[in-house]
């Protein structure tokens, strides 16, 4: 209480010329009935404890496009105790700053308190590294001091669902009618901050269809390095977001533009550069932004096995030419893969296991003889590597035949699959010869 008593009196002080302009209902007409049940119950409950609750951040800018958002973030000047105190289902989350998630029924809404601004003397007590990335982030403040410290004017604006009311600190709706994506603050300061705001600008330019002011794109390529220093984990979130946008194409044409692609996924700038490579991977993203668009659900596996497909590729054919077999040099290039990715981007094991499978089964998926293709069938990953194969098609890595090949397959019926299966070039190829036990052999003691 008294760290959230002393923020109010010296917020006061520091941003007593920072006044928000208010915009009433008639001027933006962002009604509460679309805001979800769960929010708005929050900012109520909330406000009938004489807390101050608003909408924030992402939900805001989204409800402002006319677009339907995907979570709804509340800020309060409550602490994370006395919200925990004010909602019966709720837990504590986070160390770098806390958070608490209030849970009704199947939603939940996700309650910060309102975070302060950092100073000289925080850094110099390890609140920050040599590069100027913010260590520590568990500081409460005032209203203003949290619209300050949001990284776009786009996403520093406050929305009450009682009075429908938008409070705009930094000029974010204006920014919003121009298209226009403008950082708060010094630009390479909060780079340096926070490195990953980069990445958002890439994201929410490209998601939203902004162009990025030229101030606050300027020092983007001069820091691109800084991205070094994100904890893996943390990039790979952010690089998850950015995927799964519904804008993936266009972000990775700016991601490329801003020089930002490099070290996020191994030689991917390379990948991008070779004809083939590059569009097999365009093909990926816009198969992806798609599905996102017509609400189907999206594998983040499949997503970065195509991702990293060619670099497999790369590897496996250079195994090969060393001498070894195709199946072993397969699996020895998708260890070597994973093992570079690994240092530049924490892809989780239940994704890193999903893909080695997609990846293992595009040789024999080229197999279609015998019992091979029926086996095949009965894989759990084998609609995600037949789509795998598909894209492979398309983009003119495989023959064409192969992918109608295996579509005509799966639903014919049983005389009309025999009659598909390629016959073996080879007769008794891949036949296994019986061991004859030798006639003094006498059976194991054990057996």
């Amino acid at each position: 209480m008294i760290t959230k008593f002393l923020g109010r009196v010296f917020s006061g002080r520091i941003f007593k010329t920072l006044q928000p302009k208010i915009i009433p209902f008639g001027a933006h007409g962002v009604a509460r009935t679309r805001v979800s049940s769960c929010a708005l119950k929050t900012t109520q409950t909330l406000q009938q404890h004489n807390f101050v609750a608003f909408i924030v951040g992402g939900a805001v800018r989204d409800l402002l496009l006319g677009r339907e958002p995907k979570d709804f973030d509340i800020a309060t000047d409550a602490t994370p105790e006395e919200v925990r105190r004010v909602f019966r289902r709720s837990r504590i989350i986070g160390r770098r700053f806390r958070l608490v998630h209030v849970l009704c029924g199947s939603e939940t809404v996700e309650v910060s308190t309102f975070r302060g601004s950092h100073s000289a003397d925080d850094a110099e007590a390890g609140g920050a590294d040599e590069h100027g990335r913010i260590l520590r982030d568990n500081v409460f403040g005032s209203q203003q001091q949290d619209a300050t410290r949001r990284d776009f004017t786009i996403n520093a604006l406050f929305y009450d669902p009682a009075s429908q009311e938008i409070w705009d600190y930094h000029g974010g709706v204006a920014d919003l009618k121009k298209r226009r994506l403008r950082m708060i603050g010094d630009p390479e300061q909060r780079y340096r901050e926070d490195p990953v705001r980069m990445l958002r600008a890439v994201r929410f330019a490209a998601g939203c269809g902004l162009e990025i002011e030229p101030k606050t794109r300027k020092p983007i390529r001069a820091l691109a390095q800084l991205l070094q220093n994100v904890p893996p984990s943390r990039l790979f979130d952010e690089m998850l977001k950015l995927l799964l946008s519904g804008h993936a194409a266009g972000c990775v044409a700016k991601l490329r533009k801003e020089r930002l692609h490099h070290g996020l996924l191994p030689l991917l700038d390379v990948i991008l550069e070779q004809p083939l490579g590059e569009r097999f991977v365009m093909l990926a993203l816009k198969n992806t932004d798609e599905r996102i668009r017509a609400g189907k659900s999206v594998s983040p596996a499949f997503l970065f096995s195509s991702l990293l497909w060619h670099e497999v590729l790369a590897a496996w054919k250079s195994m090969e030419a060393k001498g070894v077999s195709a199946i072993p040099a397969l699996y020895q290039a998708m260890e070597q893969v994973g093992q570079v990715q690994a240092e530049k981007l924490a892809i989780p094991r239940r994704y890193g296991t999903d893909m080695k499978e997609i990846w293992a089964l595009q040789p024999r998926l080229l197999q279609r003889s015998g019992r091979r293709p029926y086996r095949l069938l009965e894989h759990p990953r084998f609609r995600a590597s037949y789509d795998f194969l598909l894209l492979r098609c398309q983009s003119g890595e495989v023959d064409v035949e192969i992918g109608e090949w295996w579509t005509r397959f799966q639903d014919a019926d049983e005389q009309t699959r025999q009659q598909m299966l390629v016959q073996e070039t080879a007769p008794g190829k891949g036949r296994r010869r019986r061991r004859r036990r030798k006639p003094n052999a006498k059976p194991n003691d054990t057996e």
